[in-house]
């Protein structure tokens, strides 16, 4: 996997106080140039979270037909297919929303972690979620990207107000007459 370098952007070599962009998980920062492969990587998971998504339907399905082997009975068999439809649509939705916005620290974790087993129970939602983002772009890049990006012109305006001597800068203040 390749290491996670610095980004080579205009702010970098010459401040070293400039922000740094937060790493993503997988992609390191090269989200911000798209660099180190960053496009053949995306691709990869992307292709790798539709496969795994197949997989999980194959496995369910496999558990599907042993329910009508052990003849449960038909009420059964739909309860558990309206639950892991219901599942999957919700952790899809969840997984979705979460890339595209930052989880708020003042208020608990709970509503979160109250949906770790829906998310389970859905796991092809969270899969299938995963594969559309990484289709458009890293997942949380846009998030990442615009919180960066407001970092460096705060800390461009910063910086153009610090320059300069101020021992040079003209005075607005009349002079006192003697």
């Amino acid at each position: 996997m390749p290491s996670n370098e610095e980004p080579r952007d205009e702010a970098t070599p010459e401040d070293p106080q400039a922000p740094r962009p937060e790493p993503l998980r997988f992609y390191g920062t090269t989200w911000v140039d798209h660099s180190g492969g960053y496009a053949l990587r995306r691709a990869a998971f992307a292709l790798g979270a539709l496969l795994a998504a197949v997989v999980g339907a194959l496995v369910l399905r496999f558990a599907y037909e042993g329910l009508a082997i052990a003849e449960v009975g038909g009420w059964v068999s739909i309860m558990i297919v309206v639950a892991f439809a219901v599942c999957s649509s919700l952790a899809f939705s969840r997984t979705l929303g979460a890339y595209s916005r930052r989880a708020d620290e003042s208020r608990p974790a709970a509503p979160d972690s109250s949906l770790r087993s829906v998310k389970a129970i859905g796991f092809i939602g969270v899969l299938l979620a995963y594969a559309l983002r990484t289709f458009v772009e890293a997942p949380g890049e846009r998030l990442r990207r615009a919180e960066y990006e407001e970092a460096l012109a705060r800390h461009e305006r910063l910086r153009a107000a610090r320059t300069g001597n101020p021992s040079a800068r003209k005075r607005n203040k009349p002079k006192r007459k003697r």
